[in-house]
């Protein structure tokens, strides 16, 4: 369903009248990752809610209804110097399929950038809402400095659309950065680790330091060796070429510069595909979501469990992707048995796996229970008591195995 904005309350009304389960969703470019839409389930997309509502360039803030894609977005601060400082998802290689704002904002995974800029939860200052019987709510304001109120939007940040639709967003924004450069380093994972640990604790600031397994790296064109791929922003060509100096004297690894363009070509070729709305986000049949601690990345990274997949890793924070490469079908398989291992793993090590997209018929829970899955209910009981809110969708409560 894609209602026009004069027609979006009243639908959700009927829908609370008639006691019919639903699910908030953006432009529907990726309503297959996490656990399934139940048949019963009526998909209510914010398609018709598009637009910039308000922008203030010497605030810089900006706000915009749910349904904008993200792409149109950028485009808009661009043309004044700004931009979002937030990744697109996972399988947008050329820019064209990023999904809405919205969609970004429920599903809360933050890519890369968030070594220097944080998530997505942290742009977001301002947030409209709507209930599931139809009731409005605003929460924040339009100044970045804002303190008033609950903090409703770290709540419905990463929430699957199980507290409320998104209606409309107010998000800070940042300056351009007019020069950047990346580094990348091959080799050796332990090598690879200390340089890491280095420069986190080092007085630089990357705008991201991400790991690359051998896999990932051989997708990119590149030889099949685990990497660290660090870029770097500056206003001043002075101070980034010193910083790059910094990083080639720190490491006895070969150091290969890129200029911004060329990283971006990386980053998307290694990720690939393309996605259109209405239409499953790239062929890859696996597509997991990992986090770690940061310091027990080294050990992730030479799991045997990771064969066959292509793994993407934020040294600063420990969360990242991985996926099978569309690109290598005469490749082994990775099966249920290899995901659970892996996903034991990542408990070890401090984390979580959650299931992003699987084959059909794998059967796996795209997440377990959290240990504190008595609060998440509670706070789902008080937005949505009928619970008709995406069904099966609520983070932190494993969806029983036998109703997949």
């Amino acid at each position: 369903m894609r209602p026009e904005p004069s027609e979006l309350q009243e639908l959700v009304r009927d829908l609370h009248r008639q006691g019919s389960a639903w699910l908030p969703a953006g432009l529907g470019s990726r309503l297959d990752w996490g656990p399934p839409v139940q048949d019963s389930c009526a998909v209510l997309s914010c398609a018709a809610l598009r637009g910039v509502r308000e922008f203030n360039p010497g605030d810089f803030t900006i706000t915009v209804a749910a349904g904008t894609p993200l792409v149109e977005v950028q485009e808009a601060l661009g043309h004044h110097g700004q931009w979002l400082s937030v990744d697109a998802p996972w399988g947008d290689a050329d820019g064209a399929a990023a999904g809405s704002i919205g969609g970004l904002v429920a599903r809360g995974l933050a890519g890369g950038y968030r070594q220097r800029y944080l998530g997505v939860r942290d742009q977001l200052i301002g947030l409209e809402l709507m209930r599931a019987d139809g009731v409005t709510a605003r929460a924040g304001g339009k100044v970045v400095k804002n303190v008033a109120g609950y903090d409703l939007m770290r709540l419905f940040t990463g929430s699957w659309g199980s507290l409320g639709l998104i209606t409309e967003l107010t998000l800070r924004t940042l300056p351009q950065p007019p020069l950047r450069r990346s580094v990348c380093f091959q080799g050796e994972a332990g090598a690879l680790a200390g340089l890491s640990r280095w420069l986190l604790g080092s007085s630089l600031s990357p705008e991201r330091i991400d790991w690359w397994n051998g896999s990932l790296a051989a997708a990119a064109g590149l030889a099949p060796e685990p990497l660290l791929l660090i870029g770097l922003a500056s206003v001043d060509a002075s101070t980034l070429e010193e910083q790059v100096r910094c990083l080639q004297e720190r490491s006895s690894l070969q150091a290969r510069v890129l200029d911004g363009t060329t990283t971006a070509a990386w980053l998307a070729r290694a990720r690939g595909g393309t996605v259109t709305p209405g239409t499953a986000a790239t062929a890859a049949a696996w597509l997991l979501r990992l986090g770690v601690s940061p310091d027990r990345l080294e050990t992730l990274m030479q799991a045997p469990a990771l064969a066959g997949l292509a793994l993407d890793m934020a040294a600063g924070s420990g969360l990242g992707l991985a996926w099978t490469g569309p690109e290598e079908p005469h490749q082994a398989a990775v099966t249920s048995g290899q995901v659970l291992a892996l996903r034991s793993l990542c408990t070890e090590l401090g984390g979580h796996l959650t299931v992003l997209r699987q084959p059909r018929r794998a059967g796996l829970p795209a997440w377990l229970d959290a240990p504190s899955r008595p609060l998440i209910e509670a706070i789902k009981r008080r937005f949505d008591p009928s619970g008709q809110l995406a069904p099966g969708r609520l983070p932190g409560v494993a969806q029983s195995v036998a109703t997949l």
